[in-house]
Protein backbone atom coordinates (compact mmCIF):
# COMPACT_ATOMS: atom_id res chain seq x y z
CA UNK A 1 0.00 0.00 0.00
CA UNK A 2 1.43 3.36 -1.04
CA UNK A 3 -0.91 5.67 0.87
CA UNK A 4 -3.84 5.59 3.24
CA UNK A 5 -7.15 7.42 3.53
CA UNK A 6 -7.79 7.53 7.30
CA UNK A 7 -11.44 8.65 7.17
CA UNK A 8 -13.86 8.70 4.23
CA UNK A 9 -14.47 12.41 4.87
CA UNK A 10 -10.78 13.33 4.52
CA UNK A 11 -9.53 15.66 1.81
CA UNK A 12 -5.95 14.38 2.19
CA UNK A 13 -4.22 11.00 2.17
CA UNK A 14 -1.00 10.04 3.96
CA UNK A 15 1.96 8.49 2.16
CA UNK A 16 3.10 5.20 3.69
CA UNK A 17 6.37 5.32 1.75
CA UNK A 18 8.37 7.94 -0.12
CA UNK A 19 6.55 8.76 -3.37
CA UNK A 20 8.00 10.57 -6.36
CA UNK A 21 6.42 13.42 -8.30
CA UNK A 22 4.43 12.03 -11.21
CA UNK A 23 3.58 8.76 -9.45
CA UNK A 24 -0.01 7.59 -9.83
CA UNK A 25 -1.37 6.55 -6.42
CA UNK A 26 -4.56 4.53 -5.96
CA UNK A 27 -6.48 5.87 -2.94
CA UNK A 28 -10.10 5.04 -2.11
CA UNK A 29 -10.82 4.01 -5.67
CA UNK A 30 -9.30 7.16 -7.17
CA UNK A 31 -6.09 7.43 -9.18
CA UNK A 32 -4.16 10.51 -7.99
CA UNK A 33 -1.18 11.78 -9.97
CA UNK A 34 1.26 13.43 -7.56
CA UNK A 35 2.35 16.97 -8.40
CA UNK A 36 5.16 16.90 -5.80
CA UNK A 37 7.52 14.48 -4.10
CA UNK A 38 5.77 13.18 -0.98
CA UNK A 39 7.88 11.87 1.92
CA UNK A 40 6.56 9.02 4.07
CA UNK A 41 4.13 10.36 6.67
CA UNK A 42 3.34 13.50 4.67
CA UNK A 43 0.00 14.37 3.09
CA UNK A 44 -1.24 15.06 -0.42
CA UNK A 45 -4.54 16.50 -1.61
CA UNK A 46 -7.25 14.15 -2.85
CA UNK A 47 -9.14 17.02 -4.43
CA UNK A 48 -8.69 20.70 -5.12
CA UNK A 49 -8.82 22.47 -1.76
CA UNK A 50 -9.84 26.11 -2.11
CA UNK A 51 -8.15 28.95 -0.26
CA UNK A 52 -9.76 29.27 3.18
CA UNK A 53 -11.30 25.78 3.00
CA UNK A 54 -10.75 23.42 5.97
CA UNK A 55 -8.24 20.65 5.38
CA UNK A 56 -9.75 17.39 6.65
CA UNK A 57 -7.78 14.51 8.20
CA UNK A 58 -9.05 11.91 10.70
CA UNK A 59 -12.50 13.22 9.70
CA UNK A 60 -11.82 16.64 11.30
CA UNK A 61 -10.25 19.93 10.30
CA UNK A 62 -6.49 20.15 10.92
CA UNK A 63 -6.32 23.75 9.70
CA UNK A 64 -7.25 25.86 6.71
CA UNK A 65 -5.73 26.23 3.25
CA UNK A 66 -3.64 29.40 2.85
CA UNK A 67 -4.08 29.20 -0.93
CA UNK A 68 -5.56 26.91 -3.56
CA UNK A 69 -4.10 23.41 -3.10
CA UNK A 70 -4.52 21.42 -6.34
CA UNK A 71 -5.27 17.69 -6.24
CA UNK A 72 -2.07 15.65 -5.92
CA UNK A 73 -0.13 18.48 -4.25
CA UNK A 74 1.89 18.26 -1.05
CA UNK A 75 -0.20 19.52 1.90
CA UNK A 76 1.94 20.96 4.69
CA UNK A 77 3.08 24.10 6.53
CA UNK A 78 3.65 26.07 3.33
CA UNK A 79 -0.04 25.95 2.37
CA UNK A 80 -1.97 25.19 5.59
CA UNK A 81 -2.47 27.35 8.70
CA UNK A 82 -3.87 26.52 12.11
CA UNK A 83 -7.31 27.58 13.29
CA UNK A 84 -6.46 27.29 16.98
CA UNK A 85 -6.99 30.18 19.40
CA UNK A 86 -7.21 30.78 23.15
CA UNK A 87 -9.74 29.87 25.81
CA UNK A 88 -13.23 29.03 24.63
CA UNK A 89 -16.60 27.69 25.73
CA UNK A 90 -17.52 24.05 25.27
CA UNK A 91 -20.77 22.09 25.36
CA UNK A 92 -21.19 18.59 26.77
CA UNK A 93 -22.44 16.22 24.09
CA UNK A 94 -21.94 12.97 25.96
CA UNK A 95 -21.30 9.87 23.88
CA UNK A 96 -22.61 6.47 24.94
CA UNK A 97 -20.02 4.42 26.82
CA UNK A 98 -18.12 2.17 24.42
CA UNK A 99 -18.06 -1.59 24.90
CA UNK A 100 -14.44 -2.33 25.75
CA UNK A 101 -12.64 -5.67 25.41
CA UNK A 102 -11.87 -7.63 28.57
CA UNK A 103 -9.17 -10.19 29.24
CA UNK A 104 -8.57 -12.56 32.13
CA UNK A 105 -4.86 -11.91 32.46
CA UNK A 106 -2.34 -11.67 35.28
CA UNK A 107 1.22 -10.51 35.88
CA UNK A 108 3.83 -11.11 38.57
CA UNK A 109 3.93 -8.03 40.81
CA UNK A 110 5.01 -6.95 44.27
CA UNK A 111 2.22 -6.37 46.81
CA UNK A 112 3.01 -3.60 49.31
CA UNK A 113 1.78 -3.19 52.89
CA UNK A 114 -0.96 -0.77 51.81
CA UNK A 115 -2.31 -3.20 49.21
CA UNK A 116 -0.84 -1.40 46.20
CA UNK A 117 1.10 -3.39 43.63
CA UNK A 118 4.43 -2.54 42.03
CA UNK A 119 6.01 -4.03 38.91
CA UNK A 120 9.55 -3.33 40.11
CA UNK A 121 11.11 -3.84 43.54
CA UNK A 122 13.68 -1.09 43.56
CA UNK A 123 15.43 1.12 46.08
CA UNK A 124 14.90 4.80 45.25
CA UNK A 125 17.12 7.63 46.50
CA UNK A 126 15.22 10.92 46.52
CA UNK A 127 17.30 14.07 47.11
CA UNK A 128 15.45 16.92 48.81
CA UNK A 129 17.72 19.37 46.95
CA UNK A 130 20.10 19.40 44.00
CA UNK A 131 23.10 20.03 46.31
CA UNK A 132 23.24 16.31 47.21
CA UNK A 133 22.71 14.94 43.69
CA UNK A 134 26.29 13.68 43.41
CA UNK A 135 26.04 11.97 46.78
CA UNK A 136 22.85 10.28 45.57
CA UNK A 137 24.63 9.06 42.43
CA UNK A 138 27.52 7.63 44.46
CA UNK A 139 25.05 5.78 46.69
CA UNK A 140 23.12 4.54 43.64
CA UNK A 141 26.33 3.07 42.23
CA UNK A 142 27.18 1.48 45.59
CA UNK A 143 23.74 -0.10 45.90
CA UNK A 144 23.81 -1.53 42.38
CA UNK A 145 27.31 -2.91 42.94
CA UNK A 146 26.08 -4.67 46.08
CA UNK A 147 23.09 -6.13 44.21
CA UNK A 148 25.30 -7.36 41.38
CA UNK A 149 27.96 -8.78 43.71
CA UNK A 150 25.44 -10.60 45.91
CA UNK A 151 22.81 -12.08 43.56
CA UNK A 152 21.56 -14.64 46.07
CA UNK A 153 21.40 -12.20 48.96
CA UNK A 154 19.47 -9.65 46.88
CA UNK A 155 17.62 -11.96 44.50
CA UNK A 156 14.37 -10.02 44.80
CA UNK A 157 15.89 -6.54 44.42
CA UNK A 158 15.51 -5.11 40.91
CA UNK A 159 18.00 -2.26 41.32
CA UNK A 160 18.57 1.20 42.76
CA UNK A 161 17.67 4.55 41.15
CA UNK A 162 18.81 8.01 42.22
CA UNK A 163 16.05 10.49 41.32
CA UNK A 164 18.27 13.54 40.90
CA UNK A 165 16.79 16.93 39.98
CA UNK A 166 17.82 20.64 39.97
CA UNK A 167 15.41 22.00 42.60
CA UNK A 168 14.60 21.98 46.31
CA UNK A 169 16.04 25.39 47.21
CA UNK A 170 15.76 29.02 46.03
CA UNK A 171 12.11 28.32 45.21
CA UNK A 172 9.09 30.11 46.62
CA UNK A 173 5.35 29.61 47.02
CA UNK A 174 3.55 27.26 44.66
CA UNK A 175 6.75 26.58 42.72
CA UNK A 176 8.42 25.03 45.77
CA UNK A 177 5.21 23.23 46.76
CA UNK A 178 5.08 21.65 43.31
CA UNK A 179 8.57 20.22 43.77
CA UNK A 180 7.64 18.87 47.20
CA UNK A 181 4.39 17.31 46.00
CA UNK A 182 6.07 15.56 43.06
CA UNK A 183 8.95 14.21 45.15
CA UNK A 184 6.52 13.07 47.85
CA UNK A 185 4.34 11.32 45.27
CA UNK A 186 7.40 9.50 43.93
CA UNK A 187 8.35 8.41 47.45
CA UNK A 188 5.00 6.61 47.66
CA UNK A 189 5.36 4.86 44.30
CA UNK A 190 4.66 1.11 44.50
CA UNK A 191 7.61 0.31 42.21
CA UNK A 192 10.00 1.06 45.09
CA UNK A 193 10.34 -1.26 48.06
CA UNK A 194 12.58 1.15 49.93
CA UNK A 195 13.25 4.90 49.81
CA UNK A 196 16.19 6.92 51.10
CA UNK A 197 15.25 10.59 51.40
CA UNK A 198 18.63 12.33 51.19
CA UNK A 199 18.81 15.91 52.48
CA UNK A 200 21.50 18.54 52.84
CA UNK A 201 20.26 20.30 55.97
CA UNK A 202 19.95 23.99 55.17
CA UNK A 203 17.76 23.91 52.04
CA UNK A 204 14.23 25.30 51.70
CA UNK A 205 12.98 21.76 51.24
CA UNK A 206 14.90 20.37 54.21
CA UNK A 207 13.86 17.01 55.63
CA UNK A 208 11.86 18.58 58.46
CA UNK A 209 9.80 20.60 55.99
CA UNK A 210 9.55 17.80 53.44
CA UNK A 211 8.20 15.37 56.05
CA UNK A 212 4.97 17.41 56.05
CA UNK A 213 4.32 16.04 52.54
CA UNK A 214 5.21 12.43 53.38
CA UNK A 215 3.53 9.55 55.10
CA UNK A 216 5.93 9.12 58.00
CA UNK A 217 4.25 5.81 58.83
CA UNK A 218 5.36 4.36 55.49
CA UNK A 219 7.82 1.63 56.55
CA UNK A 220 9.70 1.93 53.26
CA UNK A 221 11.11 5.44 53.95
CA UNK A 222 14.44 6.23 55.68
CA UNK A 223 16.07 9.68 56.07
CA UNK A 224 19.64 11.00 55.99
CA UNK A 225 20.63 14.61 56.68
CA UNK A 226 24.10 15.06 55.14
CA UNK A 227 25.14 17.99 57.36
CA UNK A 228 24.47 16.00 60.54
CA UNK A 229 26.99 13.19 59.90
CA UNK A 230 30.80 13.24 59.60
CA UNK A 231 30.80 11.37 56.27
CA UNK A 232 27.55 11.39 54.30
CA UNK A 233 28.73 8.68 51.90
CA UNK A 234 29.64 6.21 54.64
CA UNK A 235 26.44 7.02 56.54
CA UNK A 236 24.52 6.65 53.28
CA UNK A 237 26.05 3.25 52.59
CA UNK A 238 24.91 2.04 56.00
CA UNK A 239 21.37 3.25 55.21
CA UNK A 240 21.53 1.56 51.81
CA UNK A 241 22.53 -1.75 53.39
CA UNK A 242 19.54 -1.55 55.74
CA UNK A 243 17.16 -0.69 52.91
CA UNK A 244 18.44 -3.43 50.60
CA UNK A 245 17.69 -5.98 53.33
CA UNK A 246 14.20 -4.55 53.62
CA UNK A 247 13.56 -4.50 49.85
CA UNK A 248 14.70 -8.13 49.61
CA UNK A 249 11.74 -9.21 51.76
CA UNK A 250 9.23 -8.56 48.97
CA UNK A 251 8.57 -11.31 46.42
CA UNK A 252 6.71 -11.37 43.12
CA UNK A 253 3.24 -12.86 43.26
CA UNK A 254 0.45 -13.31 40.73
CA UNK A 255 -1.91 -10.33 40.53
CA UNK A 256 -4.76 -9.52 38.10
CA UNK A 257 -4.43 -7.08 35.21
CA UNK A 258 -6.94 -4.86 37.02
CA UNK A 259 -4.02 -3.73 39.21
CA UNK A 260 -2.06 -2.43 36.21
CA UNK A 261 -1.69 1.34 35.68
CA UNK A 262 -0.21 2.46 32.37
CA UNK A 263 0.87 5.93 31.25
CA UNK A 264 0.26 7.02 27.65
CA UNK A 265 2.85 9.24 25.95
CA UNK A 266 4.18 10.18 22.52
CA UNK A 267 7.41 11.95 21.66
CA UNK A 268 9.16 12.69 18.39
CA UNK A 269 5.89 12.06 16.59
CA UNK A 270 5.61 11.79 12.82
CA UNK A 271 2.88 11.49 10.23
CA UNK A 272 2.41 7.79 11.01
CA UNK A 273 1.92 8.27 14.77
CA UNK A 274 -1.83 8.65 14.40
CA UNK A 275 -2.03 5.72 11.98
CA UNK A 276 0.06 3.02 13.67
CA UNK A 277 1.48 3.45 17.19
CA UNK A 278 -1.08 5.74 18.82
CA UNK A 279 -4.13 3.72 17.69
CA UNK A 280 -2.32 0.57 18.83
CA UNK A 281 -1.67 2.09 22.26
CA UNK A 282 -5.34 3.14 22.34
CA UNK A 283 -6.41 -0.45 21.73
CA UNK A 284 -4.11 -1.66 24.51
CA UNK A 285 -5.46 1.06 26.83
CA UNK A 286 -9.01 -0.11 26.11
CA UNK A 287 -8.03 -3.70 26.98
CA UNK A 288 -6.53 -2.58 30.31
CA UNK A 289 -9.44 -0.26 31.16
CA UNK A 290 -11.99 -2.83 29.99
CA UNK A 291 -10.37 -5.29 32.39
CA UNK A 292 -10.85 -2.83 35.31
CA UNK A 293 -7.31 -1.43 35.08
CA UNK A 294 -6.12 2.15 34.66
CA UNK A 295 -4.54 4.30 31.96
CA UNK A 296 -3.44 7.93 32.15
CA UNK A 297 -3.03 10.39 29.26
CA UNK A 298 -1.23 13.71 29.67
CA UNK A 299 0.37 16.26 27.26
CA UNK A 300 -2.51 18.74 27.47
CA UNK A 301 -1.29 21.02 24.64
CA UNK A 302 -1.44 17.97 22.38
CA UNK A 303 -5.15 17.75 23.07
CA UNK A 304 -5.77 21.26 21.63
CA UNK A 305 -7.88 20.87 18.53
CA UNK A 306 -9.13 17.43 19.62
CA UNK A 307 -10.27 18.26 23.14
CA UNK A 308 -14.00 18.11 22.34
CA UNK A 309 -13.61 14.44 21.39
CA UNK A 310 -12.31 13.71 24.90
CA UNK A 311 -14.84 15.96 26.62
CA UNK A 312 -17.72 14.13 24.98
CA UNK A 313 -16.41 10.91 26.55
CA UNK A 314 -16.49 12.27 30.11
CA UNK A 315 -18.37 9.91 32.42
CA UNK A 316 -20.56 12.75 33.77
CA UNK A 317 -20.97 16.52 33.73
CA UNK A 318 -18.66 17.06 36.70
CA UNK A 319 -15.86 15.27 34.84
CA UNK A 320 -16.68 17.27 31.70
CA UNK A 321 -16.26 20.48 33.73
CA UNK A 322 -12.87 19.24 34.92
CA UNK A 323 -11.87 18.61 31.29
CA UNK A 324 -12.87 22.15 30.30
CA UNK A 325 -10.87 23.61 33.19
CA UNK A 326 -7.88 21.44 32.25
CA UNK A 327 -7.87 22.74 28.67
CA UNK A 328 -8.66 26.41 29.31
CA UNK A 329 -6.23 26.70 32.22
CA UNK A 330 -3.46 25.37 30.03
CA UNK A 331 -4.33 27.78 27.24
CA UNK A 332 -4.27 30.58 29.81
CA UNK A 333 -0.82 29.36 30.93
CA UNK A 334 0.41 29.94 27.38
CA UNK A 335 -1.27 33.29 26.77
CA UNK A 336 -0.31 34.66 30.24
CA UNK A 337 3.32 34.15 29.20
CA UNK A 338 2.72 35.92 25.90
CA UNK A 339 2.75 32.73 23.85
CA UNK A 340 0.30 31.44 21.25
CA UNK A 341 -1.47 28.13 21.94
CA UNK A 342 -0.68 26.56 18.56
CA UNK A 343 3.14 26.50 18.49
CA UNK A 344 3.58 22.93 19.77
CA UNK A 345 4.71 20.87 16.74
CA UNK A 346 8.52 20.62 16.89
CA UNK A 347 10.87 20.79 13.89
CA UNK A 348 11.09 17.00 14.04
CA UNK A 349 7.29 16.69 14.07
CA UNK A 350 7.06 18.87 10.97
CA UNK A 351 9.81 17.01 9.17
CA UNK A 352 7.90 13.81 9.91
CA UNK A 353 4.72 15.11 8.30
CA UNK A 354 2.76 16.81 11.10
CA UNK A 355 1.51 20.16 9.84
CA UNK A 356 -0.42 21.87 12.64
CA UNK A 357 -1.17 21.28 16.30
CA UNK A 358 -4.66 20.09 15.30
CA UNK A 359 -2.99 17.48 13.08
CA UNK A 360 -0.74 16.39 15.96
CA UNK A 361 -3.54 16.39 18.55
CA UNK A 362 -5.99 14.33 16.50
CA UNK A 363 -3.31 11.66 16.21
CA UNK A 364 -2.15 12.06 19.81
CA UNK A 365 -5.52 11.55 21.54
CA UNK A 366 -5.93 8.17 19.87
CA UNK A 367 -3.69 6.81 22.63
CA UNK A 368 -6.76 7.11 24.87
CA UNK A 369 -8.73 4.58 22.80
CA UNK A 370 -12.52 4.69 23.17
CA UNK A 371 -12.88 4.53 26.95
CA UNK A 372 -14.85 7.03 29.00
CA UNK A 373 -12.84 9.68 30.81
CA UNK A 374 -13.21 8.70 34.47
CA UNK A 375 -11.25 11.52 36.14
CA UNK A 376 -8.96 14.53 35.62
CA UNK A 377 -5.82 14.99 37.73
CA UNK A 378 -3.83 18.11 38.58
CA UNK A 379 -0.06 18.01 38.08
CA UNK A 380 1.46 16.18 41.05
CA UNK A 381 -1.79 14.38 41.96
CA UNK A 382 -1.87 10.62 42.43
CA UNK A 383 -4.49 8.34 40.95
CA UNK A 384 -7.82 7.98 42.74
CA UNK A 385 -9.90 6.33 40.00
CA UNK A 386 -9.48 3.36 37.71
CA UNK A 387 -10.31 3.77 34.03
CA UNK A 388 -8.97 6.42 31.65
CA UNK A 389 -7.64 9.49 33.47
CA UNK A 390 -6.44 12.80 32.02
CA UNK A 391 -3.45 14.40 33.74
CA UNK A 392 -2.34 18.04 33.67
CA UNK A 393 1.10 18.26 32.09
CA UNK A 394 2.93 19.77 29.12
CA UNK A 395 4.09 18.06 25.95
CA UNK A 396 7.70 18.01 27.16
CA UNK A 397 8.75 14.35 27.38
CA UNK A 398 10.67 14.62 30.64
CA UNK A 399 8.06 16.64 32.53
CA UNK A 400 5.06 14.66 31.32
CA UNK A 401 6.63 11.23 31.92
CA UNK A 402 7.66 12.31 35.42
CA UNK A 403 4.07 13.42 36.03
CA UNK A 404 2.85 9.99 34.92
CA UNK A 405 5.27 8.33 37.33
CA UNK A 406 4.24 10.65 40.18
CA UNK A 407 0.58 9.85 39.47
CA UNK A 408 1.37 6.20 40.19
CA UNK A 409 1.63 4.68 36.71
CA UNK A 410 3.67 1.49 36.67
CA UNK A 411 5.07 2.00 33.18
CA UNK A 412 4.81 4.33 30.19
CA UNK A 413 3.85 3.32 26.65
CA UNK A 414 5.81 5.84 24.61
CA UNK A 415 5.16 6.07 20.86
CA UNK A 416 7.77 7.69 18.65
CA UNK A 417 8.34 8.20 14.96
CA UNK A 418 11.72 9.91 15.25
CA UNK A 419 13.17 7.94 18.16
CA UNK A 420 14.63 8.93 21.55
CA UNK A 421 16.77 7.26 24.24
CA UNK A 422 14.91 9.12 27.02
CA UNK A 423 13.37 7.13 29.87
CA UNK A 424 11.82 8.12 33.16
CA UNK A 425 12.03 6.27 36.50
CA UNK A 426 9.34 3.74 35.60
CA UNK A 427 9.77 1.32 32.68
CA UNK A 428 9.43 3.35 29.48
CA UNK A 429 8.33 1.17 26.56
CA UNK A 430 9.31 2.75 23.22
CA UNK A 431 6.92 1.90 20.40
CA UNK A 432 8.03 2.88 16.90
CA UNK A 433 5.52 4.20 14.39
CA UNK A 434 7.52 2.82 11.46
CA UNK A 435 9.62 -0.27 10.81
CA UNK A 436 12.68 1.61 9.57
CA UNK A 437 13.09 3.30 12.97
CA UNK A 438 12.72 -0.08 14.70
CA UNK A 439 15.40 -1.57 12.47
CA UNK A 440 17.72 1.44 12.65
CA UNK A 441 17.45 2.08 16.39
CA UNK A 442 16.95 -1.36 17.84
CA UNK A 443 18.85 -0.29 20.95
CA UNK A 444 16.13 2.29 21.69
CA UNK A 445 12.90 0.71 20.48
CA UNK A 446 11.06 -2.06 22.34
CA UNK A 447 8.09 -2.72 20.04
CA UNK A 448 7.31 -2.01 16.38
CA UNK A 449 3.85 -0.64 15.56
CA UNK A 450 5.08 -0.05 12.00
CA UNK A 451 4.22 -3.69 11.40
CA UNK A 452 0.67 -2.45 10.70
CA UNK A 453 1.91 -0.79 7.50
CA UNK A 454 3.82 -3.97 6.66
CA UNK A 455 0.58 -5.97 6.69
CA UNK A 456 0.06 -7.20 10.25
CA UNK A 457 -3.49 -6.65 11.50
CA UNK A 458 -4.26 -4.53 14.58
CA UNK A 459 -5.86 -7.40 16.54
CA UNK A 460 -2.75 -9.56 16.27
CA UNK A 461 -0.46 -6.64 17.12
CA UNK A 462 -2.61 -5.61 20.11
CA UNK A 463 -2.30 -9.12 21.55
CA UNK A 464 1.46 -9.06 20.99
CA UNK A 465 1.75 -5.67 22.72
CA UNK A 466 -0.40 -6.91 25.63
CA UNK A 467 1.86 -9.96 26.01
CA UNK A 468 4.91 -7.69 25.96
CA UNK A 469 3.47 -5.26 28.53
CA UNK A 470 2.55 -8.10 30.88
CA UNK A 471 6.08 -9.47 30.50
CA UNK A 472 7.53 -6.07 31.41
CA UNK A 473 5.15 -5.87 34.35
CA UNK A 474 6.46 -9.27 35.43
CA UNK A 475 10.12 -8.22 35.30
CA UNK A 476 11.28 -8.14 31.67
CA UNK A 477 13.61 -5.14 31.23
CA UNK A 478 12.97 -2.49 28.60
CA UNK A 479 15.83 -1.36 26.36
CA UNK A 480 16.35 1.78 28.44
CA UNK A 481 16.35 -0.22 31.69
CA UNK A 482 19.06 -2.49 30.28
CA UNK A 483 21.21 0.62 29.82
CA UNK A 484 20.35 2.09 33.22
CA UNK A 485 18.70 5.17 31.68
CA UNK A 486 16.33 7.02 34.01
CA UNK A 487 15.61 10.62 34.96
CA UNK A 488 12.95 12.92 36.34
CA UNK A 489 12.12 16.46 35.20
CA UNK A 490 10.01 18.63 37.47
CA UNK A 491 7.80 21.34 35.96
CA UNK A 492 9.02 24.73 37.19
CA UNK A 493 6.78 27.81 37.05
CA UNK A 494 8.18 30.46 39.33
CA UNK A 495 11.09 32.74 40.13
CA UNK A 496 14.46 31.53 41.38
CA UNK A 497 15.83 33.39 44.40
Amino acid sequence: MQAILINDADSVAVALQDLAQGTTVEVAGHAIVLKDNITRGHKFALKDIAEGEPVIKYGFAIGRAKQLIPVGSHVHNHNVKTDLHGEQEYSFNQLPAAQLPQVDATFQGYVRENGEVGIRNELWIIPTVFCVNNVAKVLEQYANEQIKANPDKYSHVDGCLALTHPYGCSQMGDDQTTTQRVLAALSRHPNCGGVLVLGLGCENNNIGVFKQFLDENDPRITFLNSQEVPDEVEAGKAKIDELLARVQKYERTEVPISKLRIGLKCGGSDGLSGITANPLIGRLSDVVVGSSGTSVMTEVPEMFGAEQLLMNRAKDEATFDKCVTLINNFKHYFTSHGQVVSENPSPGNKAGGITTLEDKSLGCVQKGGKAQVSDVLHYGDTLQSTGLNLLQGPGNDGVSCTALAAAGCHLVLFSTGRGTPFATVIPTVKISTNSSLYERKGSWIDFNAGAVVDGKDFNTLTQELLDYVLAVASGKLTKSEEKGYHEIVIWKDGVTM
